[in-house]
């Protein structure tokens, strides 16, 4: 008699434990899968918009001008007479038009 006075306090309804997962289940798609599918995306629409003349940044946070777009390729002049090859998923982030001039100046 007493297992079914034990089992009952600690028990409760089936339901609640798997309300209670899927509820995280839940939360954990919107606070971590949702927001870095919308970051993907956005990194990805940015990639393929790259054409020549454009000033990004890398994630190693080099600047530079894009001057050539190949398949999964870019070239970006980071000095006079110095252009770098780099996969377009390392393009960070696009700068707008004449920042790269502005910090030569600084």
């Amino acid at each position: 008699m007493p297992e079914l006075a034990y089992a009952t306090a600690a028990g409760g309804s089936p339901w609640t434990m798997f309300l209670l997962l899927g509820g995280m289940f839940v939360l954990m798609y919107f606070l971590m899968i949702r927001p870095q599918s919308k970051r993907r995306k956005e990194h990805q629409a940015l990639v393929s918009s790259l054409s020549k003349g454009d000033e990004v940044v890398t994630v190693g946070g080099i600047t530079g001008q894009v001057t050539k777009v190949e398949e999964g390729f870019v070239k970006v002049r980071v000095a006079n007479n110095v252009e770098l090859r780099v996969q377009k998923s390392s393009v960070g982030a696009s700068l707008p038009k004449g920042t790269i001039k502005s910090l030569e100046d600084g």
